[in-house]
């Protein structure tokens, strides 16, 4: 399961092919990252019960960041607009890597992979709930939803067919063989939504605790589940049970290049002004092709975390950390800001009814706002690493 050629060219590579994949693929409009080895099993946990009406489930998952495997814990979310559903993101594999395709918000649910989060989501679908008019009604036979607060409920018994295993990725040894159904491809061309802000903010939190990680953990992560997003700690996150299945490490050489398996980026950045050639003062351009850039802010991959510093000063990497989680957090806000700006312009056209060359219009301006904000984000970071090089000490004499 390990790529031939570098981490970095082979990431670039599945990049391109996911991209041009037809939508019988099931491949998704967020790509993610891409790792030579599979997650582990899901571990098993309570749900905690839902906080309040409008707030949707969604299942946890492992995420991969530079310490390898960590859980992302299932959580409610408030749903972004009345009649919006949760598609989990899932581990598929391409060819040479583990993929992780992207969580998005839609009118419906489209293809997870096959896998059984449980609650609601057995593989296909969802069976947890649904929208009638403006209000989300629950179904209490599969989820966790105190009818003193929350009245909007139903009870149905859900016949659930899937094989009950914890396994966590598609295809690959080991994983399902599930594909995607011909709804559920056509499910992928409607307009989506990109996690939410809160769903971003509990991703990290999970990042940022070393207990969350697979390495540390063996598989059963002590926060498997919280009551809203980013709530680590107290009582309202639920530890896990038990692991899915005996946890292995990966061997060394399963887990890539000489950084420690650090994941790269399967959608490369447009290339920078550095990299467009020597005729611009620069390193001389990558030849290996870059997908242009998407029309619309939700399509962009988010940014990679940019590394620690290391200066060698402990206090001088400490007021550059800050200054790039500074950087890091306003370019999410940005990127979330165009999204959801987009999104209503789109909106607005479908309720318009507007013609083909309206729609056009709009793409192109969305495209244009798309770029701009990328090689704005691209000149602040340049800015960011330039400033943070060290400096040349003059020669003594």
């Amino acid at each position: 399961m390990r790529c031939s050629a570098s981490v970095v060219l082979c990431s670039i590579f599945f990049a391109i092919v996911m991209m041009a994949l037809p939508a019988t693929s099931g491949a998704q409009i967020g790509i993610g990252i891409s790792v030579n080895f599979g997650p582990p099993a899901l571990p098993v946990y309570e749900q905690p019960p839902c906080p309040s009406p409008g707030y949707i489930w969604t299942p946890g998952y492992w995420a991969y960041g530079p310490d390898g495997y960590y859980w992302v814990p299932g959580t409610w979310v408030l749903a972004p607009q009345p009649g919006f559903l949760w598609t989990p993101g899932w581990w598929g594999w391409g060819g040479s890597a583990f993929i992780f395709h992207v969580g998005y918000w839609g009118p419906h649910i489209g293809f997870y992979g096959g896998i059984n989060y449980g609650f609601g989501y057995f593989g296909h679908g969802y069976e947890g709930g649904e929208w009638r008019g403006g209000e989300f009604f629950y179904n209490r036979s599969v989820n966790n939803v105190n009818i003193t607060n929350i009245h909007n409920t139903y009870n149905t018994t859900v016949i659930n067919n899937t094989t009950v295993n914890r396994v966590s990725y598609n295809g690959g040894n080991g994983g399902l063989e599930a594909r995607p159904t011909s709804e559920e491809q056509s499910f992928e061309h409607e307009r989506h939504i990109p996690p939410v802000a809160a769903q971003t903010q509990h991703e990290e939190a999970a990042r940022n605790d070393p207990q969350q990680r697979a390495s540390v953990n063996q598989g059963r992560p002590p926060v498997a589940a919280t009551a809203r997003p980013g709530e680590l700690k107290g009582g309202g996150a639920v530890p896990a049970r038990e692991a899915g299945a005996p946890y292995h490490p990966p061997a060394a050489a399963e887990r890539g290049n000489q950084q420690g398996g650090r994941p790269e980026s399967n959608v490369p950045r447009p290339p920078n002004a550095g990299e467009r050639g020597n005729e611009q003062g620069g390193r001389p351009a990558n030849n290996v092709p870059r997908p242009p850039v998407p029309n619309d802010a939700k399509d962009l991959q988010a940014h990679e975390r940019p590394p620690a510093p290391n200066t060698g000063n402990a206090k001088t990497d400490q007021k550059y950390q800050q200054q790039q989680e500074k950087l890091y957090a306003k370019q999410q806000q940005d990127h979330q800001k165009l999204a959801q700006k987009q999104e209503q312009e789109h909106q607005r056209l479908t309720q318009q009814n507007a013609n083909e060359a309206q729609r056009q219009q709009t793409e192109q301006r969305h495209q244009q706002q798309t770029q701009q904000m990328e090689q704005k984000h691209e000149q602040q970071q340049q800015h960011m690493q330039q400033k943070q090089q060290p400096r040349a000490q003059p020669e003594k004499k």
